[in-house]
């Protein structure tokens, strides 16, 4: 009979609500991404497991089967690689938090660590060239009120 110190269940309970918020005191967004993960995670482990989502243990949750949630939200839910990494984050979180707490647990919370974060390309600086802010510059009518606003608005935005 597996106890409940096995059931991924009580352990993402005291990670949500004791850990995030108690201990953390993580912002509300970063808790429901956190959440939000791992709402995602469940039902995807239990249907791949043939398990109802109650009777998952913590060995049901393999490196295998995390690598193939992440290639699921980015081919199946069109996440983008960024998103893969912030769900990723998650896990780690949770494996970290369980490794800690429990000492027969360390080596999956290493298995579950050791998958990587995927580099993503960085968006490139966009900018305006010299003509283009002077354009830009020199649209408002400056002989109007709303003209003058608009002007030190823009202006105030280009010098800072």
């Amino acid at each position: 009979m597996k106890t409940d110190k096995q059931r991924i269940g009580q352990w993402i309970r005291r990670f949500l609500m004791e850990h995030l918020v108690g201990e953390r005191n993580l912002a509300r967004n970063t808790q429901t991404s956190y959440r939000d993960t791992l709402a995602l995670m469940l039902p995807f482990a239990a249907q791949r497991l043939g398990q109802s989502v109650d009777h998952l243990d913590i060995e049901h949750i393999s490196a295998d089967l995390v690598r193939d949630f992440l290639q699921y939200i980015e081919q199946e839910r069109d996440c983008s690689i960024v998103t893969r990494n912030q769900r990723l984050a998650a896990i780690h979180a949770l494996a970290r938090f369980i490794g800690e707490r429990s000492p027969e647990q360390v080596a999956w919370c290493a298995e579950i660590r050791s998958i990587p974060f995927k580099k993503s390309s960085k968006p490139t600086m966009i900018y305006l060239e010299k003509p283009e802010m002077d354009a830009l510059l020199n649209a408002p009518d400056r002989r109007t009120e709303q003209g003058k606003r608009d002007y030190a608005v823009m202006l105030f935005l280009y010098n800072t």
